[in-house]
């Protein structure tokens, strides 16, 4: 009877592993990032911007954005409006289902605020993106980007 309660035991709890690692791979593939990089900045500059594609499998939410090279990561748009180019900070970005939704010099950008160094050419940066989903739960996507020139 003990050896039979033992198993069945074993049983779930090898089940509840395949779930959460089922939920987890799922929650990985539902958005996803290409063509990442940032800009490199001139000694002393103390703010640069980075660019990526994203796309979501599901309507989602870009709610916050970190990294370890700035103190202040913001979300940006940048627009012409009567000859003059206009930028201004976003507290979220939507992200529509299926849809590619480009980060790229003059339209939505990443302004990285405070940068504890300059951002040099062939190094790379780190990212923590946070990502709402239209039911509510929240995931962190972690995304590294080459630094480049904007030549590159």
């Amino acid at each position: 009877m003990e050896t039979e309660m033992t198993r069945m035991l074993f049983v779930r709890i090898l089940a509840c592993f395949w779930l959460a690692a089922s939920a987890a791979a799922l929650a990985s593939e539902q958005a996803t990032v290409n063509n990442a990089w940032a800009r490199a900045t001139a000694p002393g500059q103390e703010v640069g911007a980075a660019y990526m594609d994203i796309k979501s499998a599901t309507d989602a939410t870009l709610t916050k954005v970190e990294s370890p090279a700035a103190d202040v990561v913001e979300i940006h748009m940048m627009s012409m409006k009567n000859g003059v180019m206009e930028m201004r900070m976003l507290e979220t970005m939507p992200l529509p289902a299926g849809k590619v939704v480009k980060l790229e010099p003059s339209g939505f950008h990443l302004m990285l605020i405070d940068l504890k160094k300059p951002l040099k050419a062939g190094q790379d940066i780190a990212f923590t993106l946070h990502i709402k989903d239209a039911k509510g739960g929240t995931r962190q996507m972690k995304v590294t980007a080459p630094i480049k020139t904007g030549k590159d």
